[in-house]
């Protein structure tokens, strides 16, 4: 997707690819507060959505604009590998990229860390982590990892530090996003549990990261134990 000319409108916090102010595309906010004007404004033929990220509402407005809208669903990495698919070749025409057989590959062939089970925290000031049908989760249960929380009735529970504190479990996942868990901040809630910390990048994002993230993901794990 990073195509000369292919983006012309990309979200405030977009990192990826390299360049992107230099390359002409527009800010246009952020996933929850899109400027709908700006991006009907420039005329895309494709606005790129996510059902998780973006409020229906929006996209609601986007379509009545006459700008086409596509969806995609990422709860697993079977479906996310499926829905890139779909956008880069399917709907944008390109060449299946060389990373993308190359993440079907990797985590294929991937070998599981242990049998562990851990929580993740995602956020903090309430915490909050990870809890059923989680992209996240299905990576880490692919490498060993079992979410204490994968049954809960939401996907990111509010929970109480306390109880995590005294939650039983192997381990504690800390990435470095959407709130950035380093080693002296987050750690020194679970003092009598070992702590990986994670790139956030690896554990969340679909995308080119997916063709490294069982080798990183997993090495941050071992470290951890």
């Amino acid at each position: 997707m990073s195509a000369p000319g292919l983006l012309v409108g990309v979200t405030d916090w977009c990192t990826h690819p390299g360049g992107l102010d230099a390359s002409g595309a527009v800010r246009i906010g952020g996933t929850k507060n899109p400027d709908v004007e700006r991006i009907t404004g420039l005329r895309p033929d494709l606005v790129i959505a996510n059902e998780e990220e973006n409020r229906a509402p929006d996209l609601a407005a986007l379509r009545a604009a006459g700008v086409e809208v596509l969806v995609t669903e990422v709860r697993e990495l079977p479906q996310a590998l499926t829905e890139l698919d779909r956008v880069l070749v399917g709907a944008l025409g390109l060449t299946r990229p060389r990373w993308l057989d190359e993440a079907e590959a990797a985590w294929a062939d991937v070998e599981p860390a242990g049998a562990l089970t851990a929580f993740v925290p995602i956020w903090r000031r309430p915490w909050m982590v990870l809890g059923r049908d989680t992209f996240a989760g299905d990576l880490l249960a692919r490498l060993g990892v079992h979410n204490l929380y994968a049954g809960h009735a939401e996907r990111y529970p509010r929970v109480p530090v306390e109880e995590l504190a005294g939650a039983g479990c192997d381990l504690v996942v800390l990435p470095d996003e959407p709130y950035r868990f380093t080693r002296e901040d987050g750690p020194e809630a679970f003092p009598d549990r070992p702590c990986a910390l994670v790139s956030g990048r690896h554990l969340t994002w679909y995308g080119p990261s997916l063709a490294e993230a069982p080798a990183v993901l997993a090495a941050a794990l071992r470290a951890a134990r």
